[in-house]
């Protein structure tokens, strides 16, 4: 077993009246721009505002998803996976990846498999998440061709529990949804959050990988959201965020 660890919107007018303040009161903001949104400002309402307006994003993105149809969507998982490996090419001949954790194709997901066997070719350890405990980060057991395979959580295909744990230094999301400052929209069960909040220090590199149809200006980030890295769809490399 190989584990590996790694350690907008447009501005309110900032012409000042006096050193120091905004021509209008930052509580002014949402009626300068409509799609504002402050999330160290989160009260109840608006939480619950956001996780409505999630909830019929994510309905709307999957069922489009869907409507794509095997074709298009399997051309997009070519054109994901070429992309995927020239972003990933420089780390692996720098030994900065050792580990990558992939993901399981469900829900009409473009389907990224055939990356994992260019991995293990070039000398790189795969695994997969599983959830073992509800409502807890996400634990990565080991994934090779030979590996047995058993239904997970939501009915997932995922490596058998005598499979090795594994510490991801790269981890592979996948996006419902997305948008240019690097924010995820998942399926709604928070697991990806919670697994890089424990993460701490030693967090993943984590890319997300979705299709280019899933942009969205804003998903209005929550304090619990944490940000990608990286953003990959099938039209190339979106934008990095790591320091």
């Amino acid at each position: 077993m190989t584990s590996c660890s790694r350690n907008s919107n447009e501005p309110v007018n900032e012409t000042p009246d006096t050193e120091g303040r905004y021509a209008s009161p930052p509580c002014m903001a949402q009626e300068i721009a409509p799609d504002y949104f402050d999330p160290l400002g989160v009260d109840p309402e608006q939480a619950r505002d956001v996780a409505r307006w999630r909830k019929a994003e994510r309905t709307r993105l999957l069922d489009a998803r869907r409507e794509l149809g095997v074709e298009t969507l399997r051309a997009s998982g070519t054109a994901l996976i070429g992309h995927l490996m020239d972003f990933l090419e420089p780390r692996i001949a720098a030994s900065q990846v050792r580990l990558v954790s992939a993901y399981w194709p469900i829900k009409s997901e473009p389907d990224l498999r055939p990356l994992l066997d260019m991995l293990i070719e070039r000398g790189i350890d795969v695994c997969l998440p599983l959830v073992e405990t509800l409502k807890a980060p996400l634990v990565f057991r080991r994934w090779t061709r030979d590996t047995k395979m058993v239904r997970g959580h939501w009915n997932i295909p995922v490596p058998s529990p005598d499979a090795p744990v594994c510490q991801p230094d790269l981890m592979l999301s996948p996006l419902v949804g997305w948008d240019k400052a690097g924010y995820r929209l998942g399926y709604g069960g928070g697991y990806f959050d919670r697994t890089l909040e424990a993460a701490a220090a030693s967090r993943p590199f984590v890319i997300g990988v979705g299709l280019q149809s899933a942009e969205l200006p804003t998903i209005f980030p929550q304090p619990h959201d944490i940000g990608m890295d990286a953003i990959v769809t099938e039209a190339g490399l979106q934008g990095t965020w790591s320091k």
